[in-house]
């Protein structure tokens, strides 16, 4: 079916121009060109393409406002992210991701890379179908409008040397080939799907020996999927990994094979300059999460250092402290300048680009993140007239002055998820109360 918006402004590839005319194809662009309203639906402010949320927990949106009652740091988080899992079924799972997902669709996201290893029942049993859980996850993305990059995790030990226990073991699968065989159903079962990814995710040094990741990089290179992994969050993590294999994380990773074009290092907070040229070097992505990283203590990592050397840079809302991924995008910006005393480090564009097409990308989905023809029919149009973006104008009214609230239309796909303000499931703040009570 063929649509038309008129855009009082949108940020094309050479630029924010004015009165834009999009038309859309079912989930493509058909054609962008400056012209007149005419009988087009309008659309105020500024449009620009739709927002990749690189890395997502979905599960720990029920984490918001409760780890944050007492002291502590990422060990003492993790506990009580432990104990939410550990509640979760596939019904209640199903309805905290979509209330999850329709909160990113509010927000401006139509893509999102949920890392998932939440796997079994509880003790590690499997259910009938062993990847019930991450049906929810995509069924979920397609209630609330949204692609998704399904980034199959292997996770087989709680710690360097040590077993899984307690709720980690609904995580694990015995070991990476076990894993590769419940991966290769999933991804078979959504073969063609063009709104479905499935990619990999190896979940740390930690959780993943050395002699294990080269079968789920494997994976990636036969499927020419995404291959994600947490990497150097921690101090103490990095300190236990060359304790334990005379190597960083980012080394070990690279003589695993795990580090390429198709593969993302989130967080990438501690790094040497060695590490720093293995991620460059290989074309890696950097997926960083200012939001979480902050909020758990763990440090500013050197993302202007990376993208310096080539390393292209994606942001994620990774324990959903907050879903608004034009915080995440300035936060880059002002974290840097809190830790080298400098402004002005990052532009406007370069924010806005990790956002949409280089998150895009990296999860899979090249042909999005762009108002061009033949792109995703991926339209986020934000308001310049509000409290916050009154009186500012460009791209820096959305990545330095706009929030998520600032979000009043979104089409994904081609489909109107988001008029008004308001999602086409209804009121997700109610959505998000009922299931997250569901696990309280």
């Amino acid at each position: 079916m063929s649509l038309t918006y008129w855009c009082e402004q949108a940020w094309l590839p050479d630029g924010v121009a004015d009165s834009v005319l999009v038309e859309l194809d079912g989930d493509r662009i058909a054609s962008v060109e400056q012209g007149e309203p005419g009988g087009a639906e309008r659309l105020a402010g500024l449009t620009i393409p739709g927002l990749a949320n690189a890395h997502s927990h979905a599960f720990h949106r029920a984490l918001r406002g409760v780890t944050q009652e007492a002291k502590g740091d990422f060990w003492t988080w993790r506990e009580v992210m432990y104990e939410v899992a550990g509640r979760l079924d596939p019904d209640s799972y199903l309805a905290l991701a979509r209330a999850t997902y329709a909160e990113m669709a509010l927000a401006g996201v139509t893509c999102v890379g949920e890392f998932h290893y939440l796997h079994h029942g509880p003790g590690g049993r499997p259910y009938d179908d062993p990847n019930t859980m991450g049906h929810a996850l995509i069924q979920a993305a397609r209630d609330a409008g949204l692609r998704i990059s399904l980034l199959d995790t292997c996770y087989l030990t709680g710690g360097f040397g040590t077993g899984l226990s307690g709720p980690q073991e609904r995580f694990g699968d015995g070991d990476a080939e076990l894993w590769a065989v419940r991966a290769q159903e999933l991804a078979a079962a959504y073969e063609g799907q063009p709104d479905v990814e499935i990619g990999a995710a190896i979940h740390s040094v930690r959780a993943v020996p050395p002699e294990q990741m080269p079968t789920v990089a494997e994976f990636s290179h036969r499927h020419a999927a995404p291959l994600h992994a947490h990497v150097s969050e921690q101090r103490a993590e990095n300190a236990a990994c060359v304790e334990m294999y005379a190597a960083t994380p980012v080394r070990v990773l690279h003589e695993a094979g795990a580090l390429g074009p198709r593969s993302t290092a989130v967080h990438a907070t501690h790094l040497a300059d060695v590490d720093i040229e293995l991620l460059a070097q290989s074309s890696t992505y950097i997926c960083m999460c200012p939001t979480t990283e902050r909020d758990l203590a763990d440090g500013i990592g050197p993302a202007r250092t990376l993208f310096d050397r080539g390393a292209a840079i994606t942001l994620g809302s990774d324990s959903q402290a907050m879903i608004d991924l034009f915080e995440e995008a300035r936060a880059v910006e002002l974290d840097e300048r809190l830790a080298c005393e400098r402004r002005g480090t990052w532009r406007a564009a370069e924010l806005l680009g990790a956002a949409t097409a280089v998150g895009h990308t990296s999860l899979g989905f090249p042909d999005a993140g762009l108002l061009v023809a033949g792109a995703w029919a991926d339209l986020v149009s934000v308001r310049t007239d509000t409290v916050r973006t009154a009186g500012t104008s460009g791209l820096e009214a959305v990545v330095f002055a706009a929030t998520a609230a600032d979000v009043h239309s979104v089409v994904s796909g081609g489909r109107r998820v988001v008029r008004d303000g308001r999602h086409v499931l209804g009121d997700v703040g109610t959505m998000l109360t009922e299931a997250i009570g569901r696990l309280r």
